[in-house]
């Protein structure tokens, strides 16, 4: 039997079946929402990303009007499967009995995120760098932050001040990046020093 198909039916199987150029698209912005976390902005050179990608240098501005275009993408990509990933460990902590924020604070401060920077925050990745880029990269780095704070700040124990949130933010990140830094086992200290003195000045009578 032959089955016919209004306009309305062909855009709707048009758009659950992406295009090829949204296929490649795409996975130029997986590519480089990796690469922007393992080594910062210069870790998005156009030829790499491409090359990475599978696809010819030349195809680059079929896809984004510059590099810049890029970048936001990337961080915008990013961000989701960092705060995807963050979700998930945080719900497996809850599940176990972990309050919310003991549960957020030992998930960002895992040792895993500053081994593999590749698998963890985008603003740790990139907070030294965003203030020296274009107008249009430092306003996505701006919606990163501020996605970031508002997480924490949903994970806040009830009655604390919502300008914690910062606070919290700027340590756990600022934690993260020196012990990056430090790496081995003094970073690992590091970590597990902020993740106490964190839970210890929010939830003191956690057993944790």
């Amino acid at each position: 039997m032959t089955r016919k198909y209004d306009d309305r039916n062909m855009m709707a199987i048009m758009k659950t079946h992406p295009s090829r150029k949204e296929q490649s698209h795409e996975r130029i912005v997986d590519v480089a929402a990796r690469a922007i976390r393992r080594a910062g902005y210069r870790g998005v050179g156009v030829a790499d990303i491409m090359k990475e990608a599978g696809l010819t240098h030349g195809g680059f501005y079929a896809h984004f009007a510059s590099r810049d275009a890029l970048l936001v993408e990337a961080m915008q990509q990013a961000g989701r499967d960092s705060q995807i990933t963050l979700s998930q460990a945080v719900e497996r902590r809850v599940a176990k009995g972990h309050s919310r924020f003991a549960a957020l604070v030992q998930a960002y401060l895992h040792d895993m995120h500053m081994e593999r920077p590749e698998q963890g925050c985008v603003v740790a990745a990139l907070a030294s760098e965003m203030t020296r880029q274009d107008d249009a990269v430092r306003d996505e780095a701006r919606r990163r932050v501020a996605s970031l704070v508002e997480f924490v700040r949903a994970a806040l124990p009830a009655g604390t001040d919502p300008d914690q949130g910062e606070v919290v933010t700027a340590t756990m990140v600022g934690a993260l990046q020196l012990a990056r830094t430090l790496g081995g086992a003094a970073g690992r200290a590091l970590l597990a020093q902020t993740r106490e003195a964190l839970i210890h000045k929010h939830q003191p009578s956690l057993d944790h």
